[in-house]
């Protein structure tokens, strides 16, 4: 008695299940403060999922409709989170990107942050994408999307990522066809040179691809090579600017250190702006500024890498957090890092959770106490509450349950029991 008390204190009790015949639901989450940005909602609902599906939003299904259904009260269901920008193709190389040990394998870093999708942001090329895809995107449990880089060998270190000979926007377009829903963008980044030509090649991919193209300007502005020349000249309407409060690459006006009038004028133009943490990326000199301003970000996203990871970014929550701790109320926070993200790489069927929509799902705990959130070059700003993942669920199945919401007493389990019904629980193997 004492156990249940306290379990439904913290809003994990699990309901009892009380079906005798087939049930109508697979999983039930009920109780909620369900925020939907796409759908415009934010209230205490229950969310039924079938078949990988969501199968209905309602203020009361009863918990006997569903094979398992637990209680969220207290605590936030919202879209799967989605995060637009990531390097998850991890291989045997040193010191690199593609195919190496600085990208992450995304099962073990994702899903415990609520985060069901995440965009990976041209770390293969149309030479080594099939490896990537076969490898990891064919066998993870998140979904993996991908940008892909205007260089033919990826986000190759050194020399790899500046050779010019390797920018081939025919061929990168043709690959990016070969894959519609999984290659959803084209990318160039880290150019060093003083020419356009990634530019004009990745544009060049993007429109025959009918995708957009995402640039990471480098921190290199040079005279001859201006943000407001990108965005003008070469960029179009739904291309994305990543790293939007780096700080570096002409994001801010000299002397308002609010928005360049680059970035005004490119947000006019209708260019979408990312945050890309990153492991160097975003600083609270700009952004405090900037966001001041009303340059708000488009997406939210962590630019999620092995040194990133470890450092002032964290994971997805903590980056949301931090926009949070400036001021952004929660439901845009969400909006950020569900229904923006998805519409920018065009997958418009995630994002939200609307009946048929796939039943991507996190729930999340807003926690209450003192906490602090750091950018790279070491400031900190504090803040009363951050976000926490409960739990998970990808195409209707909970791959990731921090505190137990689908478990049952040890007590009450069967000699035999090996865990929830493989039509609503994955947290267990593939």
């Amino acid at each position: 008695m004492r156990r249940a008390v306290m379990f439904a204190l913290l809003g994990l009790f699990v309901s009892p299940l009380a079906a005798q015949g087939p049930a109508d639901y697979d999983f039930l989450i009920k109780g909620g403060r369900v925020i939907d940005p796409r759908n415009g909602l934010d209230a205490v609902r229950d969310v039924a999922i079938k078949d990988g599906k969501v199968a209905a939003v309602s203020a009361d299904i009863p918990a006997a409709r569903a094979m398992k259904a637990v209680n969220a009260r207290g605590l936030l269901v919202t879209p799967g989170l989605i995060d637009l920008h990531v390097h998850v193709y991890p291989g045997e190389k040193l010191r690199d990107y593609a195919g190496g040990d600085w990208s992450i394998f995304p099962d073990g870093f994702t899903l415990r942050s609520c985060v069901t999708t995440v965009n990976d942001a041209g770390t293969s090329g149309w030479r080594n994408f099939p490896d990537f895809k076969r490898r990891i995107i064919d066998e993870s449990k998140t979904r993996v999307v991908a940008f892909l880089n205007i260089v033919g060998n990826g986000m190759g270190s050194g020399p790899i990522e500046q050779d010019a000979a390797d920018m081939d926007g025919e061929a990168t377009a043709a690959m990016a066809l070969q894959h519609k829903g999984v290659i959803v963008g084209i990318k160039s980044a880290h150019y060093n040179g003083a020419d356009w030509k990634p530019y004009e090649q990745a544009v060049i991919a993007g429109t025959k691809a009918n995708v957009p193209v995402m640039i990471d300007f480098g921190g290199n502005v040079r005279a001859g090579r201006t943000l407001m020349d990108l965005f003008m000249k070469y960029l179009r309407p739904g291309d994305i600017f990543t790293h939007m409060y780096g700080g570096a690459r002409g994001e801010q006006d000299a002397t308002t250190k609010g928005p360049s009038a680059a970035m005004v004028a490119g947000r006019k133009k209708g260019i979408i702006f990312d945050v890309g943490h990153g492991g160097a990326s975003f600083r609270y000199s700009a952004a405090v500024p900037m966001m001041k301003a009303g340059f708000l970000p488009d997406s939210i996203s962590t630019d999620l890498h092995t040194s990133s990871m470890n450092s002032a970014m964290k994971d997805m929550l903590n980056v949301m957090g931090k926009f949070m701790a400036m001021g952004e109320p929660l439901v845009e926070v969400i909006r950020q890092s569900t229904w923006n993200p998805a519409r920018q790489i065009r997958l418009e069927s995630l994002g939200h959770l609307s009946v048929g929509a796939p039943a991507d799902v996190a729930v999340l705990r807003l926690e209450q106490g003192r906490f602090g959130f750091v950018d790279p070059v070491g400031g900190r700003i504090d803040a009363s509450q951050r976000l926490q993942c409960e739990l998970t669920v990808r195409d209707g199945k909970v791959v990731y349950d921090l505190n137990g919401l689908i478990a049952d007493p040890w007590e009450k389990l069967p000699g035999d029991a090996r865990g929830g019904d493989p039509k609503w629980d994955r947290t267990r193997g593939h």
